[in-house]
């Protein structure tokens, strides 16, 4: 008798990793150092601008994409809203933009954002209640 062979099995690969949020932050650490410099040399402070600011949004990145199911659909909406406007409205006031111009550029991002969070959330839930898998 022959036996059958096992189909193998897809690893499958965990996007709640540190990869993608890491990235993210370096970027963003790098332009808000570039946003910071104002055409002049690097210094100090920008380089730990920079440095402070990629690693605060790669950990709430990696914290939101991580431990984010736990919330409702419309806290976790919110709390991405709050997040990309947040990170926005930060990096434009770095350009010597005002306070109200920084503050409306990062509410509508935010509001934008936490809108098309909280869409993608309501849609792709199963009957349950439980969120995609993704």
């Amino acid at each position: 008798m022959a036996a059958h062979a096992a189909a193998p099995t897809r690893r499958r690969i965990s996007t709640h990793g540190w990869g993608l949020p890491v990235t993210i932050g370096v970027l963003y650490g790098f332009y808000a150092e570039v946003n910071a410099r104002d055409g002049g040399a690097l210094s100090w402070g920008q380089f730990w601008l920079g440095l402070i600011s990629a690693v605060v949004l790669a950990v709430a990145l990696y914290a939101l994409r991580r431990y984010g199911r736990a919330l409702p659909r419309e806290a976790r909406g919110a709390a991405w809203g709050a997040l990309a406007g947040i990170a926005v409205g930060f990096l434009y006031s770095l350009t010597d933009a005002s306070v109200y111009a920084s503050t409306l550029l990062g509410l509508i991002v935010g509001v934008c954002v936490g809108g098309a969070a909280y869409y993608l959330f309501y849609t792709h839930e199963d009957a349950t209640g439980h969120p995609a898998p993704w």
